[in-house]
């Protein structure tokens, strides 16, 4: 078994992208049968497909690799890397655009949905990034992709070009690419705002009190849960109480995802209870999780030579297991190399 994901560096990581994917990487990372491999890489090329500052990238990049250190991915365990630092990816991309077709790329609705109306203008990039998310799995022969709902399309594509590929230019008996398989993860907590219900936790929200970074000192924490957005009707005893009360439902579920609980649960245990209760119990428990992640991603951010390593190490493991499939294309190509 081997599994392959990744993710695009963004700063100023908070708690939406911790209980939202970081958790399921080093979940399955703990949970790999005996002889498997988890490789996992930060998608530095895939940033470029969008206009990006050149120095938030670089700054984004090695915040998201020390964040995932801090989160509990062992790079004696995993294989942990960026992109730029294997450049089998953009190679075996190219070679793969010979095989991907138009009407296939055409038909992605995360291309429709990024460019909007100015498909005229948008990068070539991020037409073609499937292909390289494509070339991102087959170069290490996975197994198996982690996948979301967004995202499922994609690894359909992968494995459309992977079996066009084997028709075309390898026998039945020895394909060059292994037709990866989804993993859908469990559902992931849906962490919001915490001065909007209805919006996302998200790092370009203006405002520093809606989401709880990973840099956040325990009083920082306690201070945005006790002023987050709530309603002055106390906790009922099941979800359904909820319905109507987005506020109410986030922290909840917050509280739930950080203690591997259901909401219903939760209710069940707090129920009647006002949010003066409710928040200082939330705050301590995210300061009990959070703690511990935050002061090691703070001593890792500030040793640059480690966070190097850690990449170097990584990125030279994941071009030793590239090497032989690259090559494999090359020859079924026909190409003299």
């Amino acid at each position: 078994m081997r599994i392959v994901s990744g993710i695009q560096p963004t700063g100023q990581l908070h708690l939406g992208n911790y209980l939202g994917a970081i958790r399921n990487w080093v979940r399955m990372q703990d949970n790999l049968p005996s002889g498997g491999e988890c490789l996992f890489f930060l998608a530095d090329m895939h940033a470029i497909s969008m206009p990006h500052d050149p120095a938030a990238l670089r700054a984004g990049t090695l915040e998201l690799a020390a964040a995932l250190v801090a989160c509990g991915i062992d790079p004696a365990r995993s294989i942990l890397f960026n992109q730029a630092q294997v450049p089998q990816h953009a190679e075996l991309q190219w070679l793969l655009n010979g095989t991907a077709r138009m009407g296939w790329l055409g038909r992605m609705t995360q291309f429709k949905d990024k460019s909007g109306k100015n498909r005229e203008g948008a990068s070539v990039a991020l037409f073609t990034y499937p292909v390289l998310q494509a070339a991102d799995v087959l170069l290490y022969q996975a197994t198996h992709v982690p996948v979301g709902e967004d995202q499922k399309q994609h690894l359909e594509l992968a494995r459309d070009i992977a079996q066009k590929f084997n028709n075309d230019f390898a026998s039945e008996d020895a394909p060059v690419f292994t037709l990866p398989d989804p993993i859908i993860p469990p559902a992931a907590a849906r962490i919001m705002s915490l001065r909007d219900g209805s919006a996302k936790m998200s790092k370009s929200d203006p405002s520093d009190m809606s989401r709880i970074n990973l840099t956040d000192a325990p009083d920082e924490v306690m201070k945005k849960v006790k002023k987050a957005k709530t309603d002055p009707e106390p906790l009922p005893g099941e979800k359904a109480g909820l319905a109507d009360r987005p506020e109410a439902l986030n922290l909840v579920t917050i509280y739930a995802a950080l203690a591997d609980s259901s909401v219903d649960t939760v209710l069940a245990e707090h129920a009647g209870q006002g949010f003066g209760a409710f928040k200082p119990k939330l705050g301590e428990l995210l300061v009990e999780v959070l703690a511990p992640i935050t002061t090691r991603f703070t001593q890792l951010l500030e040793d640059r030579a480690a966070l190097d390593s850690v990449l170097s190490d990584g990125s030279a493991k994941a071009r030793a297991l590239a090497g032989p499939t690259l090559e494999r294309t090359y020859q079924a190509l026909g190409m003299v190399r």
